[in-house]
């Protein structure tokens, strides 16, 4: 299924996402951690309602579907954090939600999903990108909505940058985690729009570096994925309708181990109480693994649904 994007996410269209969302979204804190060295800031969309970012998204997109249409309701397919995002949504619109998941979705996030009743279909990961790649899934009424690849979330998303540049108006790196270009792009956009010439740079875990292969081959290619506690990021390759806007608005990717995002994990429980899941505290392994900058950088701490078991196991092997 084609599907083309905006070239740009207009500043107008992130302007009217900020008044969509402010019954769902928080505006969400920006405090500074507490490492040797380095000026690292946190942006705590771990903070939100569903426990991450992909609330704003999902509500500014199902403001933008004409009310006719939603007697049938909206589905979605996610990991778990865009699931969430739009079954909290939904119940408060009181429209039916459905929800297409891998069959390794984290048992926290699957259980959250349970409490907002929303309908589950649990499909192997193949299954699930092919969905992602094809914009639909056949058999499930309602409209989709795009984790990624659509422009109201997108715009949702680039909230977060406009509130990143009014709390911090000279910061210079902005390190988001990379999982399709949604969240990465929309910050970037938002940053733009409110006058900021931060650069922002895509985090990846070792185990599938979709972005990074992509910028040295010029353009979208499949890689290997390995599964592993780090979700919320690592797929098969970047969507080409998303390649155009990333390659206009991010300034690189960086990659980081899984044992890095473990530490990260714990430094952010142990610095500064604060849960990030795999994919939320993969900026901030980058952030301490990577060269030491001149100026602050900002991490954008994108959710904190993890499963208690995997908190235990990381902090217990220190």
């Amino acid at each position: 299924m084609s599907i083309k994007l905006p070239a740009v996410i207009r500043p107008d269209a992130i302007a009217e996402a900020r008044n969509r969302i402010h019954d769902a979204a928080i505006r969400t804190p920006l405090l500074q951690l507490a490492v040797p060295d380095r000026v690292v800031y946190l942006k705590l969309e771990c903070l939100q309602p569903v426990g991450s970012f992909k609330i704003r998204g999902a509500r500014n997109a199902i403001a933008a579907i004409d009310p006719a249409r939603l007697s049938d309701g909206v589905y979605t397919a996610s990991a778990g954090n865009m699931a969430l995002g739009v079954a909290w949504c939904a119940r408060a619109q009181r429209i039916p939600c459905t929800v297409v998941v891998p069959d390794s979705a984290p048992r926290a996030k699957v259980g959250k999903l349970e409490q907002l009743e929303a309908r589950i279909v649990p499909v192997p990961f193949a299954r699930w990108w092919q969905v992602l790649e094809e914009h639909r899934f056949e058999g499930i009424p309602g409209t989709f909505i795009h984790p990624v690849a659509n422009a109201a979330v997108i715009a949702g998303n680039a909230t977060i940058g406009w509130e990143i540049h009014q709390d911090l108006p000279g910061i210079e790196t902005v390190l988001v985690p990379f999982g399709g270009g949604g969240l990465s792009c929309g910050i970037a956009s938002g940053l733009r729009a409110a006058g900021s010439t931060a650069r922002v740079i895509g985090c990846e875990v070792e185990t599938a570096t979709p972005l990074r292969a992509a910028l040295a081959a010029g353009g979208p290619v499949k890689v290997e994925r390995t599964p592993s506690f780090v979700d919320g990021i690592g797929g098969s390759g970047v969507l080409p309708e998303m390649w155009p806007l990333i390659r206009s608005l991010l300034a690189g990717a960086q990659v980081v181990s899984l044992e890095e995002i473990r530490g990260a994990i714990r430094i952010l429980i142990e610095r500064a109480r604060i849960v990030a899941e795999g994919a939320g505290a993969a900026p901030v392994a980058a952030a301490l693994s990577g060269p030491v900058t001149p100026g602050p950088v900002c991490c954008v701490i994108s959710g904190g649904n993890i499963d208690a078991g995997v908190i235990a196991e990381i902090l217990g092997h220190q």
